[in-house]
């Protein structure tokens, strides 16, 4: 057994509570939706759950706890996923109403949004310390698994039942918002308001950054 049935069910309930919570990611896979449509919105969530996974073999590595505890190592990160943040949001400004993407052409839109969801969740220091702080709670000593073990459970299924989450708020989102992607003055700008929604991950991100060192 790598998970404790006993603490199982406030686990779960955890869980839940968290994803329910706003935050960047959900910013970007239901903004992604709405924009662009729900194909675009499912490769959006399948690059959260790589970042996630990827996250989850580091902290069961204890990897990301060494990174953790290094706060140079940590403002490297806040940094660079801001930049790297600004650089999306500036990309999508400068795009004009003859650079949106037509519906049968999204399937290259699709897996750049896929690599933004990869890297922007990897560079979020938030994200690395979630790892690292959130799961050991749930690390059972009642076990004979070890705790990398245990970590590595309790992240994929974490990982799991985001990706379902993020599923269902793409079939939403990306339902409702389907008569704008008709809409040609939504067309037109549909990029400006990508990039205004990468601005705010940005200023998300960084301000985080001034928070620690103040």
């Amino acid at each position: 057994m790598m998970i404790d049935l006993a603490i199982l069910p406030l686990y779960l309930t955890t869980v839940i509570a968290l994803l329910l919570i706003p935050g960047p990611d959900m910013l970007l896979i239901a903004s992604s939706s709405l924009s662009y449509g729900k194909r675009v919105g499912v490769f959006a969530s399948l690059g959260n759950a790589t970042s996630g996974l990827i996250l989850t073999l580091l902290a069961a590595m204890g990897v990301s706890a060494l990174i953790a505890m290094n706060p140079m190592a940590l403002q490297v990160l806040r940094i660079l996923g801001g930049a790297y943040l600004l650089k999306m949001g500036w990309d999508c400004m400068r795009s004009g109403p003859l650079d949106a993407p037509e519906i049968e052409q999204q399937s290259g839109l699709a897996k750049m949004l896929y690599r933004r969801a990869v890297f922007s969740n990897l560079l979020n220091p938030k994200a690395l310390l979630f790892f690292v702080l959130f799961l050991p709670q749930f690390v059972s000593p009642e076990l004979t698994a070890t705790s990398g073990e245990q970590m590595l459970a309790l992240g994929l299924l974490l990982n799991v039942m985001g990706l379902v989450f993020n599923l269902l708020l793409v079939l939403m989102v990306g339902t409702l918002g389907k008569p704008l992607l008709k809409n040609d003055k939504f067309r037109a700008n549909q990029n400006k308001f990508m990039g205004m929604i990468f601005f705010a991950l940005a200023i998300w991100l960084l301000g985080s950054q001034v928070q620690a060192m103040s």
